[in-house]
């Protein structure tokens, strides 16, 4: 738009539609992705549970409690057995008309199967039994491979994997991802550090994520440090190098707020470093603040980032 033309209908619309999408498509994104998540998880883990917990009730009612408790849905009629029968005959299913060749003692077992699912599809806190029993037996399985038997049979099993043709090529992988992000040394990461990569002048953020190498401390003189420099906008990906520890200058940010500069490309800043422009609006004879901003060729970052 042209200095001093009057914004047209267009302009505005353009302007105001973008920054409703904005504001609101975060919040959108975040919702659908947690309620497709949840239907994941109801329909392949909380389901199959379910189902398994349908049948041992079928199977254990009849055996565990007298026929006077019964509930309602275990009790099957001779008259309730042949509608069923008659409706699967009926039936255009294939499947449904195999069921009629059953005989009387295992159809009634459908029957109950059936009413059962209906009864407990019906009901939101038995939907949910699943995704409890889930969390109950992933708990169980922590608390057992936590043992020293249970980190014996892991360590076995492990081994056995790693024999697995195809299976061994893409397991160590996917464990180091998860290692990461769910394991107790997730984001192992131990200090926020500048370096000079991938040249001399040119400043990126990265990780110290442990020691050198060995032998590279007698290769570069002195104390050597790992630094993962992670790429924009997915931090999982990057660069490992060794360089030395003089040359890793500390930065006095969080691990947090460094991963969230990273995702932004450096949209977000840390607290204590200022938005561009920030300096011009500062009072006349204020001190200037210390910021990130435009480091020197081949010169250290300000003081107050080591």
């Amino acid at each position: 738009m042209r200095p001093g033309r009057r914004p047209s209908f267009a302009d505005d619309f353009r302007r105001f539609f973008f920054r409703g999408l904005g504001v609101l498509l975060p919040s959108l994104l975040t919702l659908w992705i947690l309620v497709q998540a949840y239907f994941f998880l109801e329909a392949r883990v909380a389901e199959p549970i379910n189902r398994g917990v349908r049948a041992a009730v079928v199977w254990a009612t009849p055996r565990m409690l007298p026929r006077s408790v019964h509930p309602a849905w275990m009790v099957v009629s001779a008259e309730e057995l042949q509608q069923f029968r008659t409706a699967l005959e009926t039936g255009g299913d294939p499947g449904s008309r195999a069921l009629t060749r059953l005989p009387d003692r295992e159809l009634a077992a459908e029957l109950r199967r059936q009413e059962l699912e209906r009864l407990w599809n019906s009901n939101a806190a038995l939907r949910l039994l699943g995704l409890v029993v889930a969390i109950v037996l992933i708990y169980l399985a922590g608390r057992f491979l936590g043992s020293l038997i249970g980190r014996q049979v892991y360590q076995r099993l492990e081994r056995f994997i790693a024999r697995i043709p195809v299976f061994k090529q893409v397991y160590p992988h996917v464990k180091q991802l998860v290692d990461l992000v769910l394991g107790e040394r997730s984001m192992a990461f131990k200090r926020v550090v500048l370096v000079e990569y991938p040249r001399r002048g040119i400043w990126s953020l990265g990780f110290v994520t442990g020691g050198g190498l060995r032998g590279t401390d007698a290769a570069a003189g002195g104390e050597v440090v790992t630094v993962f420099v992670p790429s924009t906008p997915t931090p999982f990906t990057g660069f490992t190098i060794s360089v030395p520890a003089a040359d890793a200058l500390e930065v006095a940010i969080s691990i947090d707020e460094a991963i969230r500069f990273i995702l932004t490309g450096g949209v977000l800043t840390p607290s204590n470093v200022l938005p561009p422009g920030a300096a011009e609006a500062a009072p006349a004879g204020a001190a200037a603040p210390e910021q990130t901003a435009s480091l020197p060729t081949g010169a250290p970052p300000p003081e107050g980032l080591r």
